[in-house]
């Protein structure tokens, strides 16, 4: 009774940890929604308005290596709820914001509590369940979670913001996080932290996470400035200045940061590699393809959020246990190949949308496809990543997990945003209408996206190791979940 009783308190847990991460995954993309309200309520220009975004982004891509490590360190549990409180009182500031500078830096703050609690999460996940089975559907339920959180932005945005107003996008985290505090410091076991007995590497994580939140700066950016500019090109030469610095710095510190020997780790790398090509391609497909069903074809928000309905109910049945028992009947290797290759022709399919083109079959088999993608690959991609690093790194890995993510899709999107961008333009200067030359600024950009995942494709057969079940952890895993 009592093994039923902890085994049925781990998966509770495992629910907990997923709110949590449901929570920032709704917030990054139901702000997008209220923006326009926001301009007009706090008076921002169009440039000032974009620093809503990139004020999160920034913060929030900047410490999730650091976040990760810490729960290494410290423990888990601790780094978790600490940035759980972070986030929930950031998101109450955000909604009693009444002017600009308080809502820029609220949403500062807000990005560094939600980086520091969804960094331990996947680490809190792969080691509180040591058993492959397990771990497998655990790690479907937190990839229908951050998968099917920016449809659910979309819907709730959409809602909340023409039945109430802006402010209650923000003041909906506070019950929500109170709620996932108080059950995650009753039901998550903390993992005992390695300790800060050999001292702290003070300066690789200045350096670390300063190279990363310069990267992330360049990166949003550069819809402002341009690829080329003096400006991207010097804040990106600063960030690999500090990146490479960063490095030499934790090949000779005693106790460092992130030590080398986990990049040896193939699983870890390889995965990583993959996983930021997909987002590149997949997750900025979401945010365009919003704006073509928008621009183009001249939805609402609640229609756009019902749109990637698809995406989101294949995502959530495969989630369901069908990928945990392919994963540990076929293996990761051989479930995710297949998902990344119909994911690719969900995005070629998406391509070919005209301006008139019907929701069904054409859009509804897209993001269906896309659905069965993710469904399929993401959770496979965090087994093989996490499968062979040691329980005392298992923070370090989570983080380099979402920073890879994180990187990818922000470079991702301001890379295809401005191809599309420029796409249209030409078009327009050559006589098309508008709608023709959004649609084919988007439809380049759809195609380059299913291009990078079919580059992932091949990454992920000749890097990633072969696909054999993954084996149970070491006894020295320490479980993060009762």
């Amino acid at each position: 009774m009592e093994l039923l009783s902890s085994a049925r308190r781990r998966w509770v847990a495992l629910v907990v940890v997923c709110i949590g991460q449901l929570m920032i995954v709704v917030d990054a993309s139901i702000v997008n929604v209220a923006l326009p309200a926001i301009q007009h309520d706090l008076h921002f220009s169009q440039s000032s308005l974009t620093w809503v975004i990139n004020a999160y982004m920034i913060s929030y891509g900047g410490f999730l290596l650091l976040a990760g490590r810490m729960g290494d360190l410290v423990g888990r549990k601790r780094v978790f709820l600490v940035g759980l409180v972070l986030f929930t009182l950031a998101s109450a500031a955000c909604g009693f914001a009444d002017s600009q500078a308080l809502l820029i830096v609220a949403r500062f703050v807000q990005g560094f509590g939600g980086a520091v609690c969804a960094a331990v999460i996947v680490a809190i996940v792969a080691t509180g369940f040591p058993r492959p089975a397990e771990r497998a559907t655990a790690m479907s339920v937190y990839t229908f979670t951050a998968v099917s959180g920016g449809t659910i932005g979309l819907l709730l945005g959409g809602v909340i913001v023409d039945s109430i107003d802006w402010h209650w996008i923000f003041f909906i985290n506070v019950p929500i996080g109170i709620v996932t505090w108080v059950l995650g410091r009753a039901l998550i076991e903390e993992s005992e932290g390695i300790g800060l007995d050999q001292g702290v590497d003070v300066a690789g994580a200045l350096l670390g996470t300063a190279s990363l939140m310069l990267g992330v700066y360049a990166i949003v950016k550069t819809s402002d400035y341009g690829w080329g500019s003096a400006h991207t090109l010097g804040f990106g030469a600063g960030a690999l200045a500090l990146l490479v610095a960063f490095l030499v710095v934790e090949a000779r510190v005693r106790n460092p940061m992130m030590p080398l020997r986990i990049l040896r780790l193939r699983g870890l790398t390889g995965s990583s590699v993959v996983r930021g090509l997909t987002a590149s391609g997949m997750f900025t497909t979401f945010f365009l393809g919003a704006l073509y069903l928008e621009h183009v074809r001249g939805y609402d928000a609640l229609q756009i959020g019902l749109a990637f309905l698809p995406t989101t109910l294949i995502v959530a049945i495969l989630s369901s246990g069908v990928t945990a028992r392919l994963v540990n009947r076929f293996g990761a290797k051989r479930t995710l190949v297949p998902g990344l290759t119909a994911m690719a022709a969900g995005l070629a399919l998406l391509a070919g949308a005209g301006e008139h083109t019907a929701f069904f079959p054409t859009l509804f088999f897209a993001f269906a496809l896309m659905g069965i993608g993710g469904g399929t690959s993401f959770m496979p991609l965090l087994h093989i990543a996490m499968g062979d690093v040691p329980a005392r790194d298992a923070g370090l890995a989570s983080g380099i997990v979402n920073v890879s993510m994180w990187i990818s899709a922000s470079l991702g999107l301001a890379a295809l945003s401005a191809i599309a961008a420029d796409r249209t333009k030409t078009l327009a200067a050559a006589g098309h209408s508008a709608t023709a030359a959004l649609t084919g600024g988007y439809d380049l950009a759809f195609l380059i996206g299913a291009a990078l995942v079919a580059v992932g494709v091949v990454v992920a057969i000749v890097v990633l190791p072969a696909g054999e079940r993954e084996r149970e952890r070491e006894p020295d895993a320490e479980p993060a979940l009762g």
